[in-house]
């Protein structure tokens, strides 16, 4: 069988074709159709593969097997047949805006720092580059406006098929030893490497570029970013993101920032106010119940670690046991539940049994949750 001819080289743009089948294969999950010749981009180079349709019939995989590429599908096709196939656009379009601008990004990188790109996956939603050595949020800054000003002087791309003494001569990215044919792409001024997926044949194609996050992986970074349409999709869903919080705030969009800043200092000051308050609190319920013996309270609206310490000021004054439980907002219940120089241990693991509760602690101090009512609190207290 012949190699199977790529169109997607000849012409990156064409968007449909019509070639003849020449072998169609059962696959555990569908058909294997091999053409003579396909617009349709197999998986290779950390690019995904095209999608698309063959005769109205769903391609659902694309992968290169040797000299043959092979088109997965739902249906069998006659061998013999022309066929008419018809790639998905708008999927080709951002994966080749995806492709190219990490090209660019990563050639900038490896220029100014010196280091690789040792990782690589384009995903639907983010790009993911894993590189060699460590960079600033700052760094990938200046990164990022670089590579944006390369994008929009509208260079070409240059696609080409060097001689090995021309290899030989040229400096040139490639993440593997290469034999035979090398196809090289030019980004000017920014990247050659050696790459055999789908570009944009101008810099200006790509639109933008945004550098979303870094962390630390490895001894190097990993960093997530995207380009093109996805860009204007995120700025997008950012801009609502934040319209929304003006409106609840009554701030300008411009001033959201300031804003969620005094309401996290209002929100710090209440939260104060309520320590002190809860304290007091636990104080005059402490002196309530002096000398009062064992003590089951409860008190709506306490966090786990208010609890506690309502637990323990009655602990110290009650000469028994004290047990304060407060209500979730799933009608759950937290509790804490102490005794001075008791062992709760055994009492804890039959009211957590009859409760639904788990926790735990010091043999005379314990904190946990039970799904159960108030009722049925009081109920096993009684016993």
């Amino acid at each position: 069988m012949s190699e199977t001819k790529k169109l997607y080289y000849e012409d990156v743009y064409q968007k449909e074709f019509t070639a003849t089948v020449q072998e169609c294969r059962e696959l555990k999950d569908g058909y294997g159709i091999i053409l003579d010749q396909t617009a349709f981009y197999p998986e290779g180079g950390g690019q995904p593969c095209d999608l698309g349709t063959i005769n109205d019939i769903p391609v659902t995989d694309v992968q290169e097997e040797g000299e043959v590429i092979v088109h997965h599908t739902e249906k069998a096709i006659e061998v013999g047949q022309e066929i008419k196939g018809k790639i998905d656009w708008e999927r080709r379009f951002d994966l080749m805006q995806q492709h190219s601008g990490e090209h660019i990004v990563s050639g900038l990188i490896h220029e100014a720092y010196g280091y690789n790109n040792v990782g690589f996956h384009m995903g639907s939603d983010v790009i993911t580059v894993d590189l060699s050595g460590v960079l600033t949020e700052k760094q990938l800054q200046e990164i990022e406006e670089e590579t944006n000003r390369k994008i929009w002087e509208n260079t070409a791309v240059e696609v080409f098929y060097p001689s090995e003494e021309e290899l030989e001569t040229l400096s040139y990215r490639s993440k593997k030893e290469l034999t035979g044919q090398v196809r090289l792409v030019r980004f000017q001024g920014s990247d050659l490497c050696a790459c055999c997926g789908t570009h944009v044949t101008h810099t200006g194609e790509i639109g933008a570029v945004k550098i979303l996050t870094v962390e630390n992986f490895r001894e190097g970074v990993r960093v997530t970013m995207i380009c093109g349409k996805r860009v204007l999709d995120y700025l997008n869903m950012v801009n609502d993101q934040n319209h929304q919080i003006s409106v609840k705030l009554s701030a300008k969009t411009e001033e959201t920032a300031a804003a969620v800043e005094r309401l996290q200092d209002e929100n710090f000051r209440l939260k104060g106010k309520l320590m002190h308050m809860v304290d007091e609190l636990s104080e005059t319920e402490a002196q309530r119940y002096e000398d009062a013996g064992s003590v089951l309270a409860f008190h709506e609206g306490l966090e786990a670690d208010q609890v506690r310490k309502m637990a323990d000021a009655i602990m110290q004054k009650c000469s028994g046991c004290c047990a304060v439980f407060s209500r979730n907002e799933d009608g759950s219940y937290k509790y804490a539940m102490g005794e001075l120089n008791g062992d709760l241990r055994q009492f804890t693991k039959d009211m957590n049994a009859a409760l639904n509760g788990r926790g735990g602690g010091k043999p005379f101090f314990v904190q946990g949750s039970v799904k159960a009512t108030e009722e049925e609190i009081r109920q096993f207290f009684r016993q």
